[in-house]
C-alpha cells in the first residue's frame, strides 16, 4: 500500500510541475504615458472658489501633475504660468492660484489674504488651465516653467490637448 501511495504522490508531483503559465503583456502603449487636458472654469462662493477635474481613468500613483494658468494672450501668443502662482495687487493683496491632486482628480482653487468676494470677475470668470500628466521620473528631466518645453519633451502637439467641459 505504501508503494502505491508513494507512486501516486510521485505522479501528482510530476503532473503539477509540468503545468506552465504564460503571461501575455500588451506592449501597444510603448513609451511614457502622457496626457494634457485643458479646462475653462469659473470660481465663486458657490463652488468655494475651487474646481474639481476628475481623471478617467485614474492616473498611476507614480505620475506627477503640473497645472498651468492661462494668464494672458499677447500678439496671439498664449502666456501660461506654472502653478502655484501668486499675483500681487497694489493695495497689498495677494491672490494665489493653486492646486492639489490625487490619482483620481486635480482640485484647482483660489486663496487670498483678503475676501475673494471682492475680486473682479476678470480673475474669477472663464479661467483656462492646462493639466499635464507626467510619467514617473520625467518631471526631473524637463524645464517645467515653460509649457512649450514640456509639451515638446512629451511629444504632445497642441492639437492633441483634450478639452474638458465642466
Amino acid at each position: 500500500m505504501k508503494k502505491i501511495t508513494l507512486f501516486l504522490v510521485f505522479i501528482g508531483m510530476m503532473a503539477l510541475q509540468s503545468c506552465e503559465v504564460t503571461e501575455v503583456y500588451d506592449n501597444t502603449d510603448i513609451g511614457p504615458r502622457t496626457e494634457v487636458f485643458e479646462v475653462t472654469t469659473s470660481f465663486n462662493s458657490n463652488n468655494n472658489y475651487s474646481s474639481l477635474v476628475e481623471f478617467n481613468p485614474p492616473i498611476y500613483s507614480s505620475d506627477s501633475v503640473l497645472v498651468y494658468h492661462l494668464y494672458d494672450t499677447v500678439n496671439g501668443q498664449d502666456i501660461w504660468k506654472l502653478m502655484p502662482q501668486t499675483y500681487y495687487f497694489n493695495d497689498g493683496g495677494a491672490l494665489d492660484f493653486n492646486f492639489d491632486y490625487s490619482r483620481f482628480n486635480v482640485n484647482i482653487f483660489l486663496s487670498a489674504n483678503f475676501s475673494l468676494n471682492t475680486l473682479p470677475s476678470s480673475w474669477t470668470q472663464n479661467q483656462t488651465f492646462r493639466i499635464v500628466i507626467l510619467p514617473d521620473g520625467f518631471a526631473k528631466t524637463i524645464n517645467k516653467n515653460n509649457i512649450d518645453s514640456v509639451m515638446s519633451a512629451l511629444k504632445v502637439d497642441k492639437s492633441e490637448v483634450k478639452k474638458i467641459d465642466l
